[in-house]
């Protein structure tokens, strides 16, 4: 078992500091940090506390697990490793797309828009381009 513990279903009013003080009666906290929005600032609603030996995580586990924080039951089990995400996009297309007219039909050649509508949807007739590029 590792010492490192999430901790879900924090009330968005809880900080670090609090985190450490409710953990600290189990043993001596290494951090607790509180996961918060990048944009808004905002609490996540979840965190994380590291205590100082597996013993003392177990003790915090089965003392703190369901009980009241903030107005709301919490919940506390042992974090595990974060799972690897694919990497994201950079955003709608590529920019640049060639190898056809769009709807117009066309020569199959040429940078895309050419000679007629082009659809974000693809050509059901052919003509090149579609949703390349994803």
């Amino acid at each position: 078992m590792g010492n490192k513990l999430y901790v879900g279903n924090l009330a968005y009013s809880i900080r670090d500091s609090d985190l450490e003080q409710a953990f600290s009666q189990f043993g001596a906290v290494s951090s607790a940090k509180v996961m918060m929005e990048r944009d808004t600032g905002r609490s996540k609603g979840f965190g994380f506390v590291e205590m100082g030996s597996d013993a003392e995580a177990q003790a915090a586990i089965s003392g703190m697990n369901g009980q009241p924080l903030g107005g709301r039951s919490v919940v506390v089990n042992e974090a595990r490793p974060m799972e690897p995400r694919p990497p994201r996009s950079g955003g709608y297309g590529t920019g640049r797309r060639e190898g056809g007219s769009g709807y117009g039909g066309g020569d199959g050649g040429g940078v895309a828009g050419e000679g007629g509508f082009r659809s974000p949807y693809g050509n059901p007739r052919g003509g090149g381009g579609g949703r390349r590029g994803y």
